[in-house]
């Protein structure tokens, strides 16, 4: 009888165990979804919330030693005086200040100058374009011929339309608010209609130049890749960007995945470095392991680059991606994702100091040391995670492996130093549609992309996106 409750309990506690090993594990989990910011992995700080303010976590940053604000030698902008104003308004005293006498005559001593720039007065102008029509002796009637553009019998003109699509597609004002804003501004009666009307044609317009920037990407030797997703209609669909220090491309699609690619345009058709995160539709196009799709006579048929594209994994990524392990780590224990992150940024600030410095090649023992740390962490990570018993430790381990096998992917900067190390170019990109074109909610997919890609030439883009950056880096 005492035997019989002895294995009885015994096998109790064995469940017991698991079961408790399996709550840990499982609250482990819950825990890594609760912590997850903008800070330890990919999504966008809009994302955080207000409730996740917390510390921050350690800035993988070195230090600079600069101040915050402008630097020295950085050119600012300011309102000067011009030498030749358009227009000079002499303003004369009436009589002497002293005595009272007046001062007709009376030499001058000085002239205080002081200048306002304002704009003129602004009203609409309309311009009637009369079609004669002229009956020959032969009893042939013949009419003038309307200038280009001049199409129906009544219709706004082109600076008209310009300001339109400034506004709404430079600006991301609302369709209602631009037509509230030409009628404030100009007195120009405009509906809602007529702005998105204007905007259509402006997309259908500019097919040729698409066609342009994609050729330029496609012909590029280093372009950023991402994605993200972007309500359309309201229906999510996705923003598909490319893009290089020269050229910016953005698309969107209803799909995220090689169809979205494809209609981009640039990755098939691309042979140079493409940077881009770890996800692994770009993989598709991979010069050293081309899929069916990319064999010479697969690719002649659909317009791809037969040889593919070499790989720039982004580095900013996969150091969020460690940083998640590591806080689930205890505080002063040490963490394989820590040394890897920590080689990582070694790595990245060996590179920027000898570009900075003009020094070439790299120190390669220092190269050596580091490299090595990174690939010993990550081959305790995979040690420590082959269990594979939870979804967390699961991630974790496929996270060491990725960095075991693309080990020359990510450090490809090292050898390049054409390309840099993460893909902040597109992904300020996606971080500044998700937050300055809410506007585009109601726009269809195609008209949206073009606009966008409008968009990302223009100075506001610019300026833009690297407020975006700024924030999402920070």
């Amino acid at each position: 009888m005492l035997a019989a409750l002895v294995v009885s309990l015994r096998a109790e506690l064995v469940r017991s165990r698991e079961q408790l090993g399996a709550a840990v594990e499982r609250i482990a989990e819950l825990e890594a979804q609760v912590s997850r910011t903008s800070k330890n992995s990919s999504q966008p700080p809009s994302a955080d919330g207000l409730s996740k303010g917390g510390p921050k976590p350690r800035s993988l940053r070195k230090k600079t030693g600069r101040r915050p604000g402008g630097q020295d030698g950085h050119e600012g902008t300011t309102l000067a005086q011009v030498a030749r104003p358009r227009y000079e308004v002499r303003h004369e005293p009436a009589c002497c200040g002293g005595c009272g006498n007046g001062l007709t005559g009376a030499p001058v001593t000085g002239a205080e100058r002081r200048q306002v720039f304002d704009l003129p007065p602004v009203k609409v102008e309309v311009t009637e374009h009369q079609l004669i029509e002229r009956q020959c002796g032969c009893g042939h009637k013949t009419k003038g011929t309307a200038p280009a553009g001049v199409d129906a019998p009544v219709q706004y003109g082109s600076r008209i339309t310009a300001i339109v699509l400034y506004l709404y597609g430079g600006q991301f004002l609302p369709k209602s608010r631009t037509a509230m804003a030409l009628a404030e501004l100009f007195g120009i009666p405009l509906s809602s209609g007529t702005v998105a009307a204007m905007a259509r044609r402006a997309a259908d317009g500019l097919a040729r130049f698409t066609a342009q920037v994609r050729d330029r990407l496609a012909g590029a030797e280093v372009v950023h890749f991402d994605e993200t997703g972007f309500r359309v209609a309201a229906r999510l669909h996705w923003v598909h960007v490319a893009t290089s220090p020269a050229w910016t491309l953005i698309i969107c699609h209803a799909r995220r995945g090689l169809e979205g690619i494809r209609a981009l345009g640039v990755l098939p058709r691309f042979a140079g470095v493409a940077v881009h995160d770890a996800w692994a539709p770009y993989d598709t196009f991979t010069r050293s392991a081309p899929g069916p799709a990319l064999t010479p006579a697969g690719a002649a048929a659909a317009g791809e680059q037969p040889g593919g594209p070499v790989h720039q994994l982004c580095t900013a990524h996969v150091q969020r991606e460690l940083q998640a392990v590591a806080d689930t780590a205890g505080d002063g224990q040490w963490c394989w994702a820590a040394q890897a992150c920590d080689a990582l940024v070694k790595l990245q600030g060996m590179v920027a100091d000898a570009i900075a410095g003009g020094r070439d090649p790299l120190d390669a023992a220092a190269v050596a040391q580091q490299t090595a740390c990174l690939r010993s962490a990550a081959r305790i990570g995979l040690s420590q995670t082959r269990a594979r018993s939870a979804p967390l430790m699961r991630k974790h381990n496929a996270l060491a492996r990725r960095l075991i096998n693309r080990e020359a992917d990510y450090l490809r900067f090292l050898t390049d130093w054409r390309v840099p190390p993460d893909n902040d170019l597109a992904s300020h990109c996606t971080s500044w549609v998700r937050s300055a074109a809410s506007g585009f909610s109601r726009w269809s997919g195609r008209v949206a992309g073009v606009v966008l890609s409008i968009a990302c030439g223009t100075d506001i883009f610019r300026q833009r996106a690297a407020e975006v950056g700024v924030v999402a880096a920070s």
